[in-house]
């Protein structure tokens, strides 16, 4: 909430002002990787997923966030990077995307950033790696590289 221009009250303040340039941070191995706060809805502590047969490898499968199923993608998996058991630092970060809930398993957390549109720059034009298709732009904080997902692609590719 904000004070108005007169002073007199408090009006809502514009969401995408308190969501813009925010971004939730964590890492898959020694790798950096950033979500827009927007689509977080919240951080799961790793849980029993349940498996679906006949799925893509890195559909892990669902579980039961108070009362409401939702899937699960595994993040290493997606990248094509080797699995790992879950440890203390695995959890799920809930999104949402378009109509879409899903809980994406990474191997930690670790805080929501604020990167200016300044220090965010295009992905380069070359294929560095097989999994360059689901990565939006490249932040830096400081002389840290953050990889700012395209979820549309992470999602529904």
């Amino acid at each position: 909430m904000a004070v108005d221009n007169e002073g007199m009250g408090m009006v809502a303040e514009d969401v995408s002002d308190t969501t813009r340039d925010r971004y939730l941070t964590f890492s898959i191995d020694d790798e950096y990787y950033g979500i827009g706060i927007a689509n977080v809805k919240g951080i799961e502590p790793y849980t029993k997923i349940t498996r679906i047969p006949h799925n893509p490898d890195y559909v892990e499968g669902i579980f039961n966030l108070r009362g409401d199923i939702i899937g699960v993608l595994n993040i290493r998996k997606r990248f094509f990077k080797p699995d790992k058991e879950p440890d203390d630092f695995t959890c799920i970060i809930v999104i949402e995307y378009d109509s879409y809930t899903l809980g994406l398993i990474v191997d930690s957390v670790n805080d929501v950033a604020t990167i200016e549109e300044r220090n965010i720059s295009s992905p380069p034009s070359a294929k560095l790696n097989h999994y360059n298709q689901f990565i939006r732009n490249i932040g830096r904080i400081d002389k840290e590289v953050i990889l700012l997902l395209d979820l549309e692609k992470l999602l529904l590719e």
